[in-house]
């Protein structure tokens, strides 16, 4: 059988779709796998990185601005959507695939629509409590939607198409164990470890609060920090502890990368995750049972990143701070509160665990197995 995945934009977007193609490849090695992203994106250089072959369309995102320039990119966009479909037909008539799969990035509307257009069977997994446009826009012609949450239901017209799977996770995020990931990371397993990560291409807020929170930190250093800083982000983060005399923090314990490539080794190490609350990093932190502090992004869609978030904390699975209250302060003291706490660490792990669904990729891939069929 032939698999042809699209994804793209975030990490958010990508992880899932390299775990279900991992699975679909244990159960069937010797199925066929191939990538469509959008052309320039970062999916052209995370999916070869799995060992999996990836092509491009062309294609641009849809402003919300109302401004001259907005409407002048979108009308580049419309242009470029009709560019991207007919390559996009192109690769699936090379290729033929027995399904299309989808897992969020404004690349999928293309894809996915050519698929439908050439009768292929499509599938399209949104892993947000609230759907983003792209899923709303291909709804009506999916043959499955797979959705992360049970009350994302409610916000589909066909709901007898609507399958509740949650999000799956990459191989490696399954059974990790934080002592053997420590010591691979060359890591004191007694020192506690915090990770901190703002989504793939960087949050330019939160990497000035971290600034501010790793030189505090260095006062009191009892913990150990790995910090993702994002493509866009990690120069001017470097820039701004240069002039803050944190040159040599990372001799101290506080490591501040670019982008983190071994994530699932260092979720698995750590002893709490600060992050965003995007859905992809939250299916990861409930497969690693890591209790977290979430700061939701105020910048996207229906608010859906606190939506999503909220469903953790009801659950008593991690705490959450609002990007409006934020301070370098508020973050190191909450952070050092819940280290000094490992009764309610460990209850906030455990908790996160009960959330997550265990076999979200198993049931993904039996739609997409039966679907084929």
């Amino acid at each position: 059988m032939k698999f042809l995945f699209t994804c793209g934009g975030t990490a958010g977007h990508i992880n899932p779709a390299l775990g279900i193609a991992q699975r679909l490849k244990e159960l069937m090695p010797d199925c066929e796998i191939l990538f469509v992203g959008a052309k320039g994106n970062m999916e052209s250089e995370l999916v070869p990185r799995e060992g999996f072959q990836i092509e491009t369309v062309t294609i641009t995102n849809i402003s919300r601005s109302l401004s001259v320039e907005g409407l002048k990119h979108n009308a580049e966009t419309v242009k470029n959507v009709l560019t991207a479909t007919t390559q996009a037909k192109k690769i699936i008539r090379t290729f033929k695939p027995d399904v299309v799969i989808g897992t969020g990035g404004y690349v999928c509307y293309p894809v996915l629509k050519a698929a439908h257009s050439l009768g292929i069977p499509t599938v399209v997994h949104e892993s947000n409590a609230v759907p983003g446009l792209t899923t709303k826009m291909l709804a009506g012609t999916s043959d499955k939607i797979l959705v992360g949450f049970e009350e994302s239901r409610q916000y589909y017209k066909h709901r007898e198409r609507v399958f509740v799977t949650g999000t799956p996770v990459r191989q490696d995020f399954r059974n990790a164990d934080r002592l053997a990931a420590k010591e691979k990371l060359g890591l004191d397993p007694n020192k506690p470890l915090v990770v901190s990560v703002w989504g793939s291409l960087g949050a330019a807020f939160m990497n000035k609060t971290m600034v501010g929170f790793i030189a505090k930190a260095l006062g009191n250093p009892f913990f150990g920090l790995i910090h993702s800083a994002g493509k866009s982000g990690y120069k001017i983060m470097l820039e701004d502890m240069e002039k803050a005399g944190l040159k040599n923090a990372k001799e101290h314990g506080m490591d501040v990368r670019e982008y983190i490539y071994d994530m699932s080794l260092a979720m698995a190490a750590a002893d709490l995750v600060v992050c965003r609350s995007g859905a992809s990093t939250l299916s990861e932190l409930t497969a690693l049972g890591r209790p977290a502090i979430l700061v939701p992004s105020p910048n996207v869609t229906n608010n859906h990143q606190e939506k999503n978030a909220r469903v953790l904390e009801k659950a008593g699975a991690a705490v959450i701070i609002p990007e409006s209250e934020i301070t370098e302060d508020k973050l190191l003291g909450s952070v050092s509160l819940l280290l000094s706490r490992p009764d309610t660490l460990e209850a906030m792990s455990e908790q996160m665990k009960k959330i997550g669904i265990g076999d979200a990729t198993d049931r993904i891939a039996d739609i997409i197995l039966d679907l084929a069929k």
